[in-house]
Formats: structure tokens, C-alpha cells, sequence
């Protein structure tokens, strides 16, 4: 066996699958679609029947196994924790083998392969955007004003940045010395789209007087190329990161996107021993500043006596893991935030990453209940921890005509940092790092 499973190799895990229904209640695309081909069981009976020659891998398989979110969700109440998320990905795979990738997919990993390019096509975004997107409303993302390939009409997307992250931040931030070295793996939406995020983190640990590296040849975690069963491309950016990630001994690597913390955490450590290496010091920011008594640090701030109302979203990636408690417990010692929880705040936002390219109406109608349940929260802020659900939730949101605005859990845990130290102490630019 390669480094990623076969349809085949997944045979005892189809297995176990008794088909009693407990995934129907979890399943947020089922809850729209209301087709038993969309649901958990019914992937499971599609993948036996194909195992078994009952089935020729036609658009209907083809169909079917798009449609996932990948969220995982039904694997937490299986009885039996069939893992359908990593069937469902064996199945494309399986797909792109026979039949090859679809247009997008070879859009998309033709870029993620070559980061070169992904800074120059972000550039040229930035550039470009008052051409190309009108803002709706003004405090929101992006709406486009003229169809872009592969993208619906009506999502609103985030500002492109004509300076990435990592062109902004400098490759090493100085610490106390008796602290181990974290290293920061920033993503592709961080790295492009929401640069404030990984700002943030550098202020935070600078705030902790905690050393910080940004490995500059890092890439994509390949999650999004593992969504769309390009295999070789995964091994390509996994192979990458691991020599991007072998340059300084390091405690850990912290990631401040659920879906990136999935990626290089949960799949790498399925990828061979090198892989797995990178992949068993991977731990959620929030999770690590929670361990750094950051809490506490924060609770010692004085309180302010006007809050802004914040509600939070668990994203799916964090979620499956336990990772639920630590940043709502960020957010709850900020002296500037009243916390509330809202309804169905651990339910599927509908992104799903290629999910709401192939089917946007299906990714729409899931993030509208997510609106739902943030109007009436009454929180002006949602608070998240993936730029993937940042982006989806302000798109559901925007539809909703609501005025509630989406940031990270960092950008508000930095806002509340005392300014003393940072404007006289400021990080260091690139050429004045060690």
C-alpha cells in the first residue's frame, strides 16, 4: 500500500456500516437534499456496490461522492466510527485515477503546486479587485461584479492582499530563551486572504516574549488537493513542507486554521514516517496559547465597561478533534467581549472547500441556518478559528442582510493587548532577523 489508502483497503471499515441511520440527523447536505445518496449510509452502499462490480463509476458515483463536505460529522455518532470522510476521499481518489481530474481540480492543483505562481495571481488580485468585485455592504467581503470561472455569481469573498503574510512578517521572532521554538504554519488563505490573522499571532507571541519561526518556503497543507482525490499532488506539497519544517529544531508547530491543522496534523501522520514527524508536533494555537497561560494574562486585564457582543462558530476540523473549548475560553477572559453562545454553533457552516464550488446553492442554503442562529444570538461579532469558515459565514451572513461582521479568535485576543512594548519594541524586518 502507498501512502494513501485504496477504496479497497477501506473494505472492513465499509463493513461495519449497518446502515441504521444514526447519520441522517448529522448530515447537513442530507438536511437539505433529503436523498439517501447523500447521507453517510448511503455513500457507504455506493462505495460497497462499486467494490463489489454492482456499480460502474459513472456520473452518478461520480455525483454522489461529490457530495460531501468532508466535515465529519456522521463519524462522532456512528455506533460503529466508520470513518466516511476517508472512504469518501479514497473515492475520489479512486475517481481522478480512472478518469481523471475535473476542470477545477486541475486549476486548483495545477496552482497550489506552484506557490510562485499563487503569490503573483494573489498580487494581481489585489490589484485588480476594484475592477472585479463591488462591496456588499461596505463592512462585508466581496461580492463579484462579473463571473469569474468555477466561482457562483453571488459569493462574496475576501479582499485579496498585494502583500502576502509572510512578505509582512519577518522569518523569526526573537523569545525568552528558555522556551522552545514554535513554528507557525500559516496556510493558504492566512498566507493570502486574511493576513490580519497571522499578525495577530505574531503579536500574541510577542506579548508571551515566546520565539516564533515562519518557515518562508512553506506551501499548501494540501487538504484542498486531498478533496479532490489528486494524490501526487498531496505527496508533492507534503514533501515540501516536511524540507520547509527541517530547518531549526522545534517544539511545535501551531496552525491557526482548522481545515490547515487537519492537513498537515491529522493526514500527515497517515503519510510515512517523515510526514508523520511534522504531523505529531502540529497543535492548534488556541489549544498551545491556552497551555501558555494566556487566560489567565488576559483576565488580568482591566475589564471595559461597554463590550462588544460575540458569539462563536466551531469549525468542523477542530470540532472532530475536542479542540471546543479552549477558544471560547480566549474569548470569554477578553476584557472588551461579551460572550454568548448561539444555536447549532457546532453544526457545518456548508463550505466544504471544493464542496461550495460544484454545488454553491447546496453550501448556501446550509449557511443560512448558520445566520439563523447568529441573528439570533444578537452578537455583533462572529468569532471563528478556519479563514475557510470566515469566508462562509460572511457569505451566509451578506445573503441574510445581517450587519454582523466575521473575524478570528486571534485578531480580538490582540486587540485587547496593552499597546505598552510594541510600539517602542516593534518586530524586527526581515533582513534584521538571525
Amino acid at each position: 500500500m502507498g501512502r494513501h489508502k485504496t477504496l479497497e483497503d477501506f473494505r472492513a471499515e465499509i463493513d461495519k456500516c449497518v446502515k441504521c441511520g444514526a447519520c441522517q440527523a448529522q448530515c447537513a447536505v442530507y438536511k437539505s437534499l433529503r436523498r439517501e445518496s447523500t447521507v453517510a449510509r448511503g455513500k457507504i452502499a455506493i462505495a460497497e456496490a462499486l467494490l463489489d462490480k454492482e456499480l460502474p463509476l459513472g456520473e452518478r458515483f461520480v455525483l454522489d461522492m461529490s457530495q460531501c463536505l468532508l466535515c465529519g460529522s456522521c463519524h462522532d455518532k456512528c455506533p460503529n466510527l466508520v470513518p466516511t470522510e476517508e472512504i469518501v476521499m479514497a473515492a475520489r481518489r479512486e475517481i481522478a485515477q480512472r478518469q481523471g481530474l475535473s476542470s477545477f481540480g486541475k486549476v486548483l492543483t495545477g496552482v497550489l503546486k506552484r506557490p510562485k505562481l499563487m503569490d503573483v495571481l494573489a498580487k494581481a488580485g489585489g490589484r485588480l479587485e476594484k475592477l472585479a468585485f463591488r462591496k456588499i455592504p461596505d463592512h462585508s467581503g466581496l461580492r463579484l461584479r462579473f463571473p469569474v470561472p468555477f466561482i457562483a455569481r453571488e459569493r462574496s469573498l475576501p479582499e485579496f492582499t498585494t502583500r502576502p503574510l509572510r512578505e509582512r512578517l519577518p522569518e523569526y521572532l526573537a523569545g525568552r530563551a528558555d522556551a522552545s521554538l514554535t513554528a507557525f504554519f500559516s496556510g493558504c488563505m492566512i498566507q493570502y486572504s486574511y493576513p490580519q490573522v497571522g499578525e495577530a499571532l505574531a503579536r500574541i507571541f510577542r506579548f508571551l516574549d515566546l520565539p516564533l519561526w515562519i518557515p518562508p518556503q512553506q506551501g499548501c497543507c494540501g487538504l484542498p488537493a486531498q478533496a479532490a482525490g489528486d494524490a501526487a499532488t498531496v505527496d508533492q506539497l507534503a514533501d515540501a513542507n516536511v524540507a520547509a519544517f527541517a530547518g531549526r529544531e522545534i517544539g511545535q508547530v501551531v496552525t491557526a486554521c482548522a481545515s490547515c491543522n487537519a492537513g498537515i496534523g491529522k493526514h500527515y501522520r497517515e503519510m510515512g514516517e517523515a510526514c508523520a514527524a511534522l504531523g505529531d508536533k502540529v497543535e492548534d494555537v488556541h489549544r498551545f496559547l491556552v497551555r501558555q497561560g494566556l487566560v489567565e494574562k488576559l483576565q488580568q486585564l482591566p475589564r471595559q465597561q461597554e463590550r462588544v457582543r460575540v458569539t462563536y462558530h466551531d469549525p468542523c476540523h477542530l470540532r472532530t478533534q475536542g479542540i471546543t473549548a479552549e477558544p471560547r475560553a480566549l474569548l470569554k477572559a477578553l476584557p472588551q467581549v461579551e460572550f454568548v453562545e448561539m444555536e447549532g454553533a457546532d453544526r457545518c457552516c456548508g463550505l466544504g472547500g471544493t464542496f461550495s464550488v460544484y454545488h454553491y446553492d447546496t453550501s448556501r442554503q446550509i449557511g443560512s441556518r448558520k445566520a439563523h442562529g447568529i441573528a439570533t444570538s444578537g452578537a455583533a461579532l462572529v468569532a471563528t478559528a478556519c479563514p475557510g469558515c470566515m469566508l462562509q459565514l460572511q457569505d451566509s451572513i451578506n445573503h441574510a442582510g445581517l450587519a454582523t461582521r466575521v473575524c478570528h479568535v486571534l485578531e480580538l485576543v490582540a486587540q485587547a493587548l496593552p499597546a505598552e512594548g510594541f510600539e517602542s519594541d516593534p518586530i524586527p524586518p526581515k533582513e534584521d532577523c538571525p
